[in-house]
């Protein structure tokens, strides 16, 4: 089963909009063994939409459209398709009123406009997940080859907003499509966060256990830097029922873990930051943070975590040198130095009342500061009284990227650097 995804919003050429659509749907695809060959992007223009669905088609035995389902004028997927298909636009009145009582339920007024989303390509059905007023679609062709047989192949349209498109992705298309592809395994994925490492070296360290399973050819193991998200091992297994596979994914997991060790902080959803303040909280301890360079990015990410409040006491953000030296307390001089870090994680565990207090200070850049390239970053780590049973932790790091790359890999370092610490402490006791 070849699929194709095609991506349709003029906004998604001029750079206005990202793709992260296209992504996360052949991310899905691969996860259930669909093969995705092609992605393409197409503008809001009619004769463009229906010879780029034309051209998939011809390649691929679906296509999965993404975007213009909404209701104003530019919304043109439902009459490319229907021009693809070779059938007329039809009213459904049950859709019609289901998209009424949506907006009554909600007390708004509902723009004449909207039903036009209730229009249905003759021979096509609706998406039975309808999370927003836009329905999706499905529709069967009969695809003319060349030698004049047809074949039947399959498009699918979803809306471009994300929440809306995975609903329907998961609820109807994936399954559909296995069905369509004869698939009968069950395959699912686990991935590993892992922070310390490049991903050519974590390749070098999983060097030999790769190049086992490439042999064996199930599980298989993939590579995905995700920025301030970690280095993401993800290890896909496939077998006959779900016990079989929940099985291997589990001794798999076992035999990265045993390579990787303590570079691994973490399991699908889990974060450098939940998995810190869950470390903190079966501790009984909380947390306050300094931080300047990060602009509050630390103390944003931590409190976007539910339940923080038992932990996080909160941030203080001295970006300028004189909230150091008044507020902290730094000594006055130079504040890129592992120095000016502790005594910022110091005054932030005074002020703060906290029992554990990190910071960060340096240069994101573009520019030099204070004689430090961009990407020079000093932070510290207090956990309890330093001068009696705690301990302090300082370290210059110097770290790759731009502006925004620098702030984002200060977070997770810091929070990882954090990680680790309680877990030498833990260890010493």
């Amino acid at each position: 089963m070849r699929t194709e995804v095609v991506a349709i919003g003029t906004e998604l050429l001029l750079g206005q909009i990202t793709d992260t659509n296209s992504s996360w749907i052949g991310e899905q695809l691969a996860l259930v063994g669909i093969d995705s060959l092609y992605q393409t992007k197409v503008g809001d223009n009619l004769d463009r939409m229906v010879a780029t669905l034309s051209l998939a088609l011809s390649r691929s035995d679906a296509v999965i459209c993404c975007g213009g389902l909404g209701p104003t004028q530019d919304d043109i997927t439902r009459e490319a398709i229907a021009q693809v298909m070779g059938v007329a636009l039809v009213a459904d009145e049950q859709m019609e009123e289901r998209i009424v009582a949506m907006f009554q339920s909600r007390g708004r007024r509902m723009p004449m406009n909207n039903l036009l989303q209730a229009q249905l390509p003759v021979g096509a059905r609706f998406i039975a997940e309808q999370p927003g007023t836009a329905p999706g679609l499905l529709c069967p062709v009969e695809w003319a080859e060349d030698d004049g047989s047809l074949t039947p192949k399959v498009i699918y349209a979803v809306p471009g907003v994300p929440w809306e498109m995975k609903e329907m992705m998961t609820g109807t298309i994936l399954p559909d499509l296995q069905q369509r592809a004869g698939i009968s395994a069950v395959i699912a994925s686990r991935t590993l966060r892992t922070w310390g490492e490049s991903e050519s070296a974590l390749a070098e360290i999983l060097h030999d256990r790769i190049l086992e399973l490439d042999s064996s050819g199930n599980p298989t193991l993939a590579f995905l830097a995700s920025g301030m998200e970690g280095l993401k091992v993800r290890i896909t297994a496939k077998g006959e029922t779900p016990a079989s596979v929940e099985a291997a994914l589990a001794d798999e997991e076992l035999v990265i873990r045993d390579l990787l060790g303590s570079l691994v902080f973490g399991v699908d959803d889990d974060t450098m930051e939940s998995v810190v303040l869950q470390m903190l909280k079966e501790r009984g301890l909380t947390l306050g943070v300094a931080e300047s360079l990060t602009g509050g990015m630390i103390g944003s990410r931590l409190s976007a975590i539910a339940g923080a409040s038992s932990v996080l006491r909160g941030s203080i953000v001295s970006y300028a040198s004189e909230v150091k030296f008044d507020l902290l307390e730094v000594p006055t001089g130079p504040v890129i130095t592992e120095v000016a870090a502790l005594a910022m994680a110091l005054g932030a565990q005074r002020l703060l009342g906290s029992d554990v207090a990190i910071s960060a200070t340096g240069v994101a850049g573009p520019d030099s500061a204070e004689g430090h390239n961009p990407g020079t970053v000093c932070v510290a780590v207090v956990i309890g009284d330093p001068e009696t049973t705690g301990s302090a932790t300082t370290q210059t790091l110097q770290l790759p990227g731009g502006r925004t790359q620098v702030r984002e890999f200060t977070v997770i370092t810091l929070l990882g650097i954090l990680r680790h610490e309680l877990i030498r402490l833990d260890a010493a006791l």
